[in-house]
C-alpha cells in the first residue's frame, strides 16, 4: 500500500470547502482499500480522577510560589538584617546566571525574576532555577542509561567515509553527528507521510505482522477510536506470544486515560512503563521535564516515528483545530535498529532495574532496503548544556545553499538561530517557514507570532497553514532532511526528550519537498505589513511573554 495516501472525511470536507472557493486545495480526496481507519468514530475522553490529580500537583507547585512571594512580609520584623544578607544573595545569584553555561534566554529570564522580586526572586531561582539535587541525581541516572545504550550504536566506517567523500557539504553534519554518537546508516527505506492518519494506517498493518516484539513510545495517549483498535491489536499479539514494551509520558497521559490505565494493560500481558510522573519531583519543579519523543519499532525490522501522538485528533477522527496536520517517516533498514537503541535508553530511563536489559536480543540483521542514509539523533534536558539537536538544526540552515523550508508548530528560538536564518535569507537562501493559522495555545500563537518580526523584515518568508493546525516537525534543504518530534522552541532543545531522523537521498528528499510545496499552496504568506498591523494587545503583551518564553 503506497504511504502518503488519506482517507479522512475532515480532508475531504476541507478539499469541499476549497472547490467551492475556486482553490483545488492540497489534499486530494484519494480512496484507500482495506482502510483501518474507515468508520471509526473519534471521541475525546477525559479522565477526571487524574485531573484531579495534576491539579493537586499544580496546586503545590502555587502554593510553593504564594509563599516564597509572601516571604517578604512574613520576615518584615526582621526586614533590614534579612533583606540585607538575601540582597547579597541575589547579587551571587545573577553574577552566577550571567556566568552559566546555559542558554541566553534562560539567564535572561531568571535574572528578570532575581531583579524585580530580590527576596523571592532568589529563592525561587534556588528552588527551581538552580541545578543541583534531586534532579542533578535524576539527570545522572537518565545519563547513565543512555550511555549504557550507546554501546550498541555502533558506526561502519565504510559507510562514513563513503558519504563524506561524495557529499562534502552534508558530509560536515554527518562528521558532527557522529562524533556526538549518532551513526550513519545506509541502505534504508523510508517512506514519508504528509498526514498523520497516513501513518496510522501503515502502523496498524505493521502491528498486524507482528511476530516478536513490539516497542510503543509516545508523549499523549488519549483513549479514543485509533487507542481501541490498537489496544484490540494489542491484546491478540499478547495472546499470540509477541513481547509488548508499552512506554508513554506521564503529563501526556494524565487528562485522557483511565485512572488505572496502566495497571491494567499490565494485567493484559503488556510491559508498560511511564516517564517522570507529574506528581513525584514538585519540589524541583522537575514535571517540567517530559519525554516528547514518539517510536514505533515492530520486530526490530520496521520502524516509525513522526510529529503524531496515540490520539484521534492526530488522525482527523475529530476536529478541534481544524484539519490537524502532521508528517511522521516508517524506516526499513539498519537505521531501525538506532532507533530500537533509543526506545530502551528511554525504558531503562524510566525504570529502576537493577540489571541492564538485554540489548543484543532485539538486533535483527536487516538486508539493504533502499538507498537512504539516515541518522536517529535524540536528545534531552538531562544532557544540558549540551544540546547536538540544536546544533544539528542550526547547522542545517547555516549549511544550506538552495532552500530551506521548516514546517513547526511552533517559533520560539535563541538569537543566533534567528541570526543563521537571516543570513541564510541575505546570501539567497529561499528560507521559508509554515506555522499554523489555528493555534492549539494562545500563548505559543503570541510568542510564534512575535518572532516573525525580523524574520520579515529581513527576507524570511513565513506561512499560515490556514486549513487548521500544522503539528508537523521537518526541516528540508538540498543537502538532506530531519523528520521527527523536533519543534523550533526553547522546550524541544532544553526541556523535553526529543528525536528524529536525519535523512539524505534524492528519493525522500524529494517526497518531503513535494509535501513542503503542497503546503505552501494553501497556506497564507504572512507579509511584514501584516505583522506590523496586528492587534494593539498582542504589541502589549508580547515582550512580556517573550522575557519569560523559557518559563513556559
Amino acid at each position: 500500500m503506497e504511504a502518503g495516501r488519506r482517507t479522512d472525511a475532515a480532508y475531504e470536507k476541507w478539499d469541499r470547502r476549497n472547490k467551492n472557493k475556486g482553490n483545488t486545495g492540497y489534499f486530494d480526496s484519494e480512496a484507500k482499500e482495506e482502510s483501518y481507519l474507515k468508520g471509526l468514530k473519534g471521541r475525546v475522553q477525559n479522565n477526571l480522577s487524574d485531573a484531579l490529580r495534576l491539579m493537586l500537583t499544580a496546586c503545590i507547585v502555587m502554593v510553593q510560589f504564594l509563599v516564597v512571594l509572601y516571604l517578604p512580609f512574613l520576615l518584615r520584623s526582621v526586614t533590614v538584617y534579612f533583606y540585607f544578607v538575601l540582597e547579597i544573595c541575589s547579587v551571587i545569584a545573577i553574577v552566577t546566571l550571567v556566568n552559566k553555561n546555559q542558554s541566553p534566554s534562560f539567564r535572561i529570564a531568571w535574572i528578570s525574576i532575581v531583579m524585580l522580586l530580590p527576596v523571592s526572586g532568589f529563592v525561587l531561582y534556588y528552588l527551581w532555577g538552580r541545578e543541583g539535587g534531586k534532579k542533578k541525581k535524576l539527570d545522572q541516572y537518565i545519563m547513565r542509561q543512555i550511555a549504557y545504550g550507546q554501546q550498541f550504536v555502533l558506526q561502519e566506517e565504510k559507510v562514513f567515509e563513503e558519504y563524506v567523500r561524495n557529499y562534502p557539504i552534508a558530509g560536515r553534519m554527518v562528521k558532527y553527528m557522529v562524533n556526538e554518537g549518532f551513526a550513519l546508516t545506509s541502505g534504508n527505506e523510508v517512506d514519508h507521510y504528509p498526514m498523520g492518519e497516513d501513518a496510522f494506517e501503515d502502523i496498524f498493518r505493521a502491528l498486524e505482522q507482528a511476530r516478536e516484539f513490539i516497542f510503543i513510545d509516545f508523549f499523549i495517549v488519549a483513549e479514543g477510536a485509533l487507542w481501541d483498535k490498537i489496544h484490540e491489536i494489542l491484546l491478540r499479539k499478547v495472546k499470540e506470544g509477541v513481547e509488548i514494551k508499552f512506554l508513554y509520558d506521564d503529563f501526556g497521559a494524565v487528562l485522557r486515560t483511565h485512572k488505572f490505565f496502566q495497571q491494567i494493560l499490565q494485567h493484559e500481558g503488556m510491559e508498560v512503563r511511564v516517564f517522570n510522573p507529574v506528581h513525584k519531583y514538585t519540589g524541583e519543579l522537575y514535571m517540567n521535564y517530559r519525554s516528547h519523543q514518539k517510536i514505533l519499532v515492530v520486530d526490530g525490522k520496521i520502524g516509525f516515528t513522526g510529529g503524531f501522538n496515540l490520539a484521534d485528533e492526530y488522525a482527523n477522527l475529530v476536529e478541534r483545530f481544524g484539519v490537524w496536520k502532521d508528517t511522521g517517516v516508517r524506516i526499513r533498514g539498519e537505521a531501525v535498529w538506532n532507533l530500537t537503541v533509543v526506545f530502551l535508553q528511554m525504558w531503562e530511563a524510566s525504570g529502576r532495574d537493577e540489571e541492564h536489559i538485554d540489548y543484543l536480543k532485539y538486533k535483527r540483521t536487516p538486508e539493504k532496503a533502499g538507498d537512504t542514509y539516515c541518522q536517529v539523533i535524540y536528545d534531552g534536558p538531562a544532557n544540558n548544556p549540551k544540546n547536538p539537536i540544536e546544533s544539528i538544526y542550526n547547522q542545517m540552515i547555516t549549511f544550506a545553499d538552495r532552500y530551506l523550508y521548516i514546517m513547526t508548530p511552533y517559533l520560539v528560538m535563541e538569537d543566533y538561530m534567528r541570526q543563521s536564518l537571516i543570513e541564510a535569507a541575505h546570501k539567497g537562501v529561499d528560507v521559508r517557514i509554515i506555522t499554523p493559522n489555528i493555534p492549539d495555545k494562545k500563548y505559543a500563537k503570541l510568542l510564534t507570532n512575535y518572532n516573525y518580526g525580523r524574520l520579515l523584515q529581513e527576507g524570511v518568508r513565513i506561512y499560515e497553514y490556514t486549513p487548521g493546525f500544522i503539528h508537523a516537525k521537518q526541516i528540508l534543504t538540498e543537502n538532506a532532511a530531519i523528520v521527527g518530534t523536533i519543534n523550533v522552541d526553547y522546550r524541544s532543545f532544553y526541556l523535553h526528550y526529543e528525536n528524529g531522523v536525519w535523512m539524505s537521498g534524492d528519493a525522500i528528499q524529494q517526497k518531503i519537498r513535494d509535501d513542503f510545496k503542497k503546503t505552501f499552496a494553501v497556506s497564507h504568506e504572512i507579509t511584514y505589513q501584516d505583522w506590523c498591523a496586528r492587534p494593539r494587545r498582542w504589541k502589549i503583551i508580547q515582550p512580556v511573554l517573550n522575557l519569560f518564553s523559557t518559563l513556559f
